[in-house]
């Protein structure tokens, strides 16, 4: 399952800083700890700054859920960034989007973030709580206080602003304290001596209640548990708490009922007091209780027989159940913790920094088509690389574009014939370098070239890291010559795929995650008119409706016909009427589909020019013909993308087929042999001259290949 988790980092990332500050924040460290828990269940995970962003970066790491996904859950550990109610900001944003999550509701953390709100409905529910007084100004009568009291923010946590009074005028410097400090009004609530302790809650029907923990507050009755006590140096925990089994049990009810007063979802943690009588108040409950690791909600999960990854994932598993009626049946399962797609996604994700590095690396080459000395210097830099896996590798020298390059881990038929194109139309002022933010990693040819190649490179370290490179005979093609259709390379191209078993092509993936079954053939002409008779203006204007009149009709070729496409390109008409002269020069793309669909349509053109030469007033010049062959779907093609298909479901990596209308040196294989392309990362143009890729989507495709050539 796709599992984000949401968390605050970014402060600043409002439209506004407005409103009361929060102060809670999550550690990295935490987050990082619930996230690969969640790893070691098998989920891809995600871990996401919840701010203003958050909606753009939820869509594109959990897209619409088409027919038969899995749809992923927010794993919700944002506090909120500022303004009132803070917990139910995020909840409210994935009800809106109609994204489940692990949580309460936004109407359960308002009312547990509200502890005046929550004691009334407790109250009203005959549920033990202090009494308790209200203010929003220092000035106000407080004589009905009874002392000594706490006084503490009506809507904050963690025991933000505690303090314990017992007359008028601490009372009074209290309460303006939390006031001009929290921007709230204060809760003054009567103070109970005694001892201290929590109950866990996880579920919901059944709700599990965890062993009773007791804070040490080392037998000051008076004393309590502070803010600084929870930040700096935690007090002493005690569990099972030495209470009786008949007071334990009744605080786990009073607890149970507290939880289902609020109409909470899923985990919350509960504090009480306990009076020397053994009475027992409730004081509020915490509906986002921490998962920090010295927190009191872990550490009572821990004496009911939950490690934390446990924990974690049956946090996970009790929302999905709520939501889908189905245990995901991750919980702490020993056998999936090894697998071999945890290990490797692990792996890969470890390796991140260095695959962007060696990415950067590479992107900031400039790989034009003509820039041999650049093409040639990043060949350098990927073979270094294969080397460093065992790869060998053959030169094929070209002076025209950079040399060619066949690596390979054996000297046999290989299982897997990997594609890379290197080349492209970008020139050396255009270059657009690599560039990085949280979600996309931008720069000239990163998706439809060059993301391919370091996703190769980062699947083959994780097939070397779990010992399966050895087993695999891989070979690897690295081309220099896409751009102009494998003029230099088709033939080579031909001659390994011949002894390839499967053949993957690592071009881009759309956003969709488009694995390419087959793709459009190429022909491209050049149809040139001159005006050779020049006796009088009008015949300027015929040349001119020759030239257009011509184009239409190629044009109209394709029209509602959905085999093929036809679109002009650079097209140039130059003429003068008093000079008496016109000339008009334009490019014809085609794509198609198949050879015999090709046939008709040059069969076609050729007519439609072949008129034109016999003008007697102008001459008309038309060449070109295929570029490269049309790659239709054949059926090991269709059980080679059901094989991948199956392997990135059990991943949670989208992919869809995809037709692809773009022809590409694959196309140049003709043999009924298993191929597809596409398994680059997932992206897409954003300018002529830039592009940009999924940040995640290297892990998804790393992990995709390594699983695909390991199997």
């Amino acid at each position: 399952m796709k599992v984000a988790i949401i968390y605050n980092k970014d402060i600043q990332g409002v439209i506004n800083q407005f409103g009361m500050q929060n102060k809670e924040f999550y550690n990295e460290r935490t987050v990082n700890r619930v996230a690969a828990s969640l790893e070691k269940s098998n989920h891809n995970v995600m871990v996401l700054d919840g701010n203003k962003q958050i909606v753009e970066r939820l869509e594109t790491f959990m897209p619409r859920v088409m027919e038969g996904e899995q749809m992923g859950m927010v794993f919700n550990m944002a506090y909120g960034i500022q303004g009132e109610s803070r917990y139910t900001h995020i909840p409210s944003m994935l009800e809106m989007l109609g994204v489940p999550y692990v949580g309460s509701s936004p109407s359960g953390h308002a009312l547990a973030l509200d502890k005046v709100l929550t004691k009334i409905i407790w109250k009203s529910h005959s549920l033990p709580t202090p009494d308790f007084w209200v203010f929003n100004s220092a000035d106000q009568d407080m004589s009905m206080v009874k002392y000594p009291v706490i006084v503490k923010p009506k809507m904050e946590s963690v025991s933000f602003g505690l303090r314990i009074v017992d007359n008028d005028k601490d009372l009074k410097q209290a309460v303006q304290f939390i006031i001009a400090e929290y921007s709230q009004n204060a809760l003054v609530e009567q103070f109970i001596p005694g001892r201290e302790f929590i109950v866990g809650l996880l579920g919901n029907s059944p709700l599990e209640t965890f062993p009773i923990l007791e804070i040490d507050l080392q037998g000051d009755r008076n004393a309590i548990q502070t803010m600084d006590d929870k930040q700096k140096v935690p007090r002493e925990k005690i569990c099972p708490a030495h209470v009786s089994p008949e007071v334990a049990e009744k605080m786990q009810k009073l607890s149970v009922q507290a939880f289902k007063a609020l109409d909470l979802r899923d985990f919350a943690r509960v504090d009480i007091r306990l009076d020397q009588h053994d009475n027992i108040y409730l004081l509020e409950i915490n509906s986002m209780a921490s998962l920090g690791q010295s927190g009191s909600y872990p550490a009572a999960a821990r004496v009911a027989g939950y490690s934390y990854e446990a924990l974690v994932n049956k946090m996970l598993d009790v929302a999905s159940v709520r939501y889908f009626s189905d245990s995901l049946h991750h919980v702490a399962d020993e056998k999936s913790s090894k697998s071999l797609a945890v290990r490797m996604r692990s792996f890969i994700k470890t390796r991140q920094t260095q695959t962007e590095m060696f990415l950067k690396k590479i992107i900031d080459t400039n790989t034009h088509i003509r820039n041999v000395d650049g093409v040639n210097f990043c060949s350098e830099i990927i073979s270094s690389e294969l080397s460093q896996l065992g790869f060998n590798r053959e030169v094929y020298p070209q002076l025209e574009v950079g040399n060619l390059y066949y690596f390979s881990n054996t000297y046999d038929k290989v299982d897997y014939l990997l594609l890379l194109s290197l080349d492209n139309r970008v020139k050396l002022a255009d270059q657009e370098n690599f560039s990085s933010n949280e979600q996309y990693l931008e720069g000239t040819g990163i998706w439809e070239s060059k993301g391919g190649i370091a996703i190769v490179v980062s699947a083959l370290r994780t097939l070397r890291f779990t010992r399966l490179l050895r087993k695999k005979k891989i070979g690897i093609l690295l081309i220099t010559d896409s751009t102009i259709d494998g003029k230099y390379s088709k033939t080579i191209i031909q001659q390994k795929a011949a002894h390839a078993e499967k053949i993957i092509a690592m071009s881009g993936s759309s956003r969709s995650g488009g694995l390419v079954t087959s793709r459009s053939g190429s022909a491209s002409y050049r149809y040139d008119i001159k005006l050779t008779q020049r006796n009088s203006a009008e015949q300027v204007s015929m040349a001119g409706v020759a030239f257009n009149k011509t184009l239409a009709a190629i044009i109209d070729l394709s029209k509602n016909d959905s085999e093929n496409v036809i679109a002009p390109y650079d097209i140039q008409f130059k003429s003068n009427i008093f000079k008496v002269f016109a000339y008009g020069t334009a490019g014809i793309s085609v794509r198609y589909n198949s050879k015999e669909i090709f046939d008709i349509i040059e069969k076609r053109i050729k007519k439609i020019t072949s008129t034109q030469k016999r003008n007697k007033i102008y001459q008309v010049h038309f060449e070109g013909g295929s570029r490269r062959p049309a790659m239709p779907e054949t059926e090991a093609m269709q059980k080679f993308y059901q094989d991948i298909k199956r392997l990135s479901k059990s991943i949670d990596v989208r992919t869809t087929k995809e037709h692809r209308w773009s022809s590409s040196d694959i196309c140049h294989i003709q043999s009924d042999q298993p191929k597809i392309d596409g398994m680059g990362p997932t992206g897409e143009f954003i300018t002529t001259t830039n592009e940009r890729i999924l940040k995640h989507s290297l892990i998804d495709r790393s992990l995709l290949l390594a699983l695909v050539l390991g199997q």
